[in-house]
Order: structure tokens, then sequence, then C-alpha cells
């Protein structure tokens, strides 16, 4: 046992006191990963960047194109090693942003309908005016290819939004950071089926029952209360093999896995304070310094109650979020952010017209239907958040990136993907700045 003057002893972690503490504490610990990523995400952007755009883009180019094969006898998986993070690695990504968009209906903004009907609708005007900037755009231009890739500017990546947020400090108000995030999962929702139903391929009936079956085995264990993790690992990799073998992208299936994580603890508070008490009792009855020689399996007890206090859902993001944050989404950057940066690629017309979706339709999109929303009564601002912030956050919101370069990969490819590309990097970054500029003149200071 250390003793409480250990020095190396560490201090014991604080508890939340209040239930508005215990509900907000994983929302705060979420911004701030989040606002740390960006600044990661973004040196890795600049990095990819430099690098396909220098003497040595062929070898960087020729590494992401290695093979990597896993497999047991005649059955093997070969794919190249950007493949494996598109497809393998960006299904954890997608099964955080499943367990958020468990956690904010359960317990977040989207609980609420009337508090949730704002962040919805601003998701759904962010999502069908980029898509109709980008179709128009094209049309107007007379563009026939590329019409496939109108889901490139719907989406918003968070990581860069909460970042660019932590600069302005206090400034910015707590109804606006939740709208903001409330509106990103409620977005991510959006993409999600988007990947699913537009974007998928050569659907095998069959692999999806296989992966109908499996999910259906996860909530059947949850019922019966099965607590090993390993198991839930097993079921869950079939269910991602079963979704790669049957045309819809295997990432829906990290999305689909993130969901029916429980939200709920095994034990309750009042379980666990009987447990403390029980356990001091005993302890209290018997002080001869060989606590835990004696009593070892109380001890062993009072910890599992400890952990399986906390939800799962919140164990699982508290342990993958770090990962997904500062391993994955950085990693995915390096493979996919470097594009050469050509004349023919940047005059394109898909490049302009993802531009003009992120720039343009976005902040449009989210104010005119919140502004609806607003105006039937169905919702209303945040305290502290005005019109002209909210274009703004509407602005901020254009950031596109991440989701935006992987949805480009599943519409696109050849020249046309890397004018995507070259469009999703412009507009984020002129959406940063228009988005930075009216919230630093409209915020108060």
């Amino acid at each position: 046992m250390t003793h409480p003057s250990d020095p190396s002893a560490a201090p014991p972690r604080r508890l939340p006191r209040t239930l508005a503490e215990r509900w907000t504490r994983p929302f705060a610990r979420f911004l701030a990963i989040q606002s740390a990523s960006g600044v990661v995400l973004f040196l890795c952007t600049l990095a990819a960047l430099a690098i396909a755009n220098s003497p040595a883009a062929v070898p960087f180019a020729n590494f992401w194109n290695l093979h990597l094969a896993i497999g047991v006898g005649d059955w093997k998986l070969d794919e190249s090693l950007l493949h494996w993070v598109n497809d393998g690695l960006m299904t954890i990504f997608f099964s955080v942003v499943g367990l958020e968009i468990k956690r904010e209906i359960v317990a977040g903004e989207l609980r609420d309908p009337r508090k949730a009907a704002l962040p919805i609708m601003a998701a759904i005007g962010g999502m069908l005016a980029p898509a109709g900037v980008y179709l128009a755009y094209l049309a107007l231009v007379g563009e026939t290819e590329g019409q496939t890739g109108w889901g490139i500017p719907m989406a918003t990546d968070i990581a860069f939004v909460v970042g660019f947020l932590a600069v302005l400090g206090p400034r910015v108000p707590l109804g606006l950071k939740i709208l903001l995030l409330s509106l990103a999962i409620a977005d991510d929702i959006g993409a999600v089926l988007v990947i699913a139903v537009f974007y998928s391929t050569d659907i095998s009936f069959v692999a999806l029952g296989f992966a109908a079956a499996g999910l259906a085995a996860i909530c059947g264990l949850n019922l019966l209360g099965v607590r090993r993790v390993g198991v839930y690992l097993a079921i869950g990799l079939a269910v991602w093999l079963a979704f790669l073998k049957s045309g819809v992208h295997p990432t829906v299936a990290g999305v689909m896995l993130g969901m029916l994580t429980p939200a709920r603890p095994w034990v309750g508070d009042r379980t666990l304070a009987q447990i403390l008490r029980d356990a001091l009792g005993r302890l209290r009855e018997e002080d001869d310094g060989a606590v835990e020689h004696h009593h070892k399996p109380l001890l062993d007890q009072v910890q599992t109650a400890a952990r399986e206090a906390v939800s799962p859902l919140e164990r699982m993001e508290s342990a993958l979020h770090p990962w997904v944050a500062f391993g994955i989404m950085p990693l995915f950057a390096l493979a996919n952010a470097g594009v050469i940066v050509q004349p023919a690629a940047v005059g394109h017309p898909v490049a302009w017209a993802v531009a003009a979706g992120l720039v343009i339709g976005k902040p449009v999109g989210i104010v005119l239907l919140s502004w609806l929303a607003v105006r039937v009564g169905i919702a209303r601002l945040p305290v502290g958040v005005t019109w002209k912030t909210m274009v703004g956050a509407g602005c901020l919101a254009g950031i596109g990136f991440t989701m935006s370069l992987f949805i480009a990969g599943l519409a696109l490819d050849g020249t046309l993907l890397d004018a995507a590309k070259v469009g999703t990097l412009a507009g984020s970054t002129v959406s940063a700045a228009l988005g930075m500029f009216l919230l630093v003149r409209y915020l108060p200071r």
C-alpha cells in the first residue's frame, strides 16, 4: 500500500459533486481533447501538403500504396495502407462518432426535443444547402463530371471548429459551443446516412444478414449483462468484416457498434454507496495493518463496483477518444490531405463547387433553417447568441476537412478526387477565416 505521505502516490481523482457536473464532465473533456487535436490535425495537414509538393512526393505516395495482408490459410485481407487507414482505422473513428451520438441523444442537447430542434434544423440546412450549391454550380458551368460528389461539402469537422473556438476563450458563450457541437453530431448522423445509402455499391444481402445477426447478438449480450470486453471485440470484428464484404462501407459498422454501447452503468449510485458503506464498516472492525491480505476479496469487489458505476459508453469514449483525436485523425490527414496543387486541379469546376458549398452553402443553410425554426416557435437561440454570431458560427461550420475528404474518396477518383481535395482545403480555410473574423467582431469582449 502507498502511504499518504509518499510523494509518488497519485492524487485521487475528484468525483463529480452534482448531477449537472456528472453529465457535463464528458462534454468538457470532449471539448478539451478536440481543441488540442485540432492543432495536431492542422500540423499533419500542412506536413502532408508540403511532402506531396516536394521531391519526396513519389516515395510518399508509394508508401501509402504498400500492401499489408492479414489472414489465416487461404483466407486473407490484402489491402494498401491507405485502405487500411480509411476502411479500418476510420471505423474506430466512426465508432467514437456513434458513442458521441448516443451520448447526445441520452444525456445531451438531442435528448430534449425543444433543445434539439435548433441544432437539428441547422444541421439539415447545413447539409442540404451545400449539396444544392455544389450541384447548382456544376450545372451553371456545364460540368457533367463530378456530380456524384455532392455529399463532399455537407460535413463539419468538429475538431477544427472547437480548436478555433478555444482561441477565442471565454468570449464564446457556452450556448454557442453546445449548439455547434450538437450541430456537428446531427451533421455526422446525416453524413453516415449519406455514406450508407448513396455511396455503397454491389450490396450483398447475405453479408448484411450476417452483420445484422452480429448486431443482434451484441444487443442480446447487453440484455444479459455480459461484461467481457473481449467477447464484444470479437463480435464487433465479425460485424466489421461482414460490412466490408456487403458493399456498405465498413465505417457504418463502427457507428452502429458505438450506438449499441450501453449508456447506463451496470452498478447504480445506490448500490455503489451501499458497497462502500459495507466495506468501510468491515475495514473499521479489523485495522491490523494487513488490510490488503485479509480483505482482498472485499477490495476487489469495491474496485469492480467503482468501475461498473461508470457507464460502458463513458468508459469506451474516454478510452478511444484520445487515440482517435491524436492518432487516427492525424494519420488520416497524412494519408489523404497530401494532394499535389496543380493549376488543373485548382481551376477545376469540382474544386470551385466544393469550396462554394462550404463557404456559401454552409452558413446560408444553417442560418436560414435556424431562423425558420425560431420564427415558427419550435426553437430559440441559446443565451448569449445573436444572429450575427450565428452567421459567424455558420461560416466556421464550413470547415469540412476530415469527413469531406473521407466522402470525396468514396465519391470520386483520379483528377476529380484531387480537385475535390483542393476545394475542401481551400473552402475550409476561407470558412475558418470568415468565421473567426465575424466571431471576433460580434462576440462581446
